[in-house]
């Protein structure tokens, strides 16, 4: 679920001014971690937006993560999953501000910001927008796993490495809110598209 616009500038400015001042301890080859980075700041991007829903704060949950990347890049193990590492950083981050801003009022199921918005008329949008809140309803594991193997197609071994369990437990936890969705959509089966192994 990458969004298709290209990096924004303040992110190529941020690395840069990292690899400038943030060198920690004595990288083998820092160029080579930047370039890492820079690669996936899309799947970052989409990975954000679909756990957030402001894309301007998903943005900044986006901007954490190149921060904390860079300043723990010593504790990085080259020849190990860069992606589950960085995704790991992402997810930390925003369980952090989550926690962080729990006293806040949540707009869980959407309702104050509909009432906001003027939703489009548009079959498709409207559909996705029902899929997205039908998403939102599955507990919080279920979403996670999800939205890590379908949307941003991981594998199970990926996924399970980010969300710190077993791949097994990913399995099921996909095929579990596979299966609620389809019910709710009122498909016949409980696949929604496929799986890489």
């Amino acid at each position: 679920m990458a969004p298709a616009d290209e990096t924004p500038r303040r992110f190529l400015d941020l690395l840069d001014r990292l690899e400038a001042a943030l060198t920690v301890g004595d990288p083998a080859d820092p160029t080579a971690f930047r370039d890492e980075l820079l690669a996936l700041l899309p799947d970052l991007r989409g990975f954000a937006r679909s756990i957030v829903r402001d894309p301007s704060h998903a943005d900044d949950l986006v901007q954490e993560t190149l921060l904390r990347a860079w300043q723990n890049q010593h504790r990085y193990r080259p020849g190990s999953n860069f992606k589950a590492w960085a995704f790991t950083i992402l997810r930390n981050q925003f369980y952090t501000e989550r926690r962080r801003t729990k006293r806040e009022v949540e707009d869980v199921d959407g309702a104050a910001a509909g009432r906001l918005i003027a939703l489009s008329d548009q079959v498709d949008r409207v559909a996705l927008q029902e899929l997205w809140a039908r998403i939102r309803r599955l507990p919080v594991p279920q979403q996670e796993a999800l939205i890590l193997v379908a949307a941003q197609g991981m594998t199970y071994e990926e996924a399970s490495a980010v969300l710190g369990c077993q791949v097994g437990t990913v399995k099921s936890r996909v095929s579990r809110a596979r299966e609620v969705l389809a019910s709710a959509m009122g498909q016949a089966g409980p696949k929604l598209g496929s799986v890489p192994a």
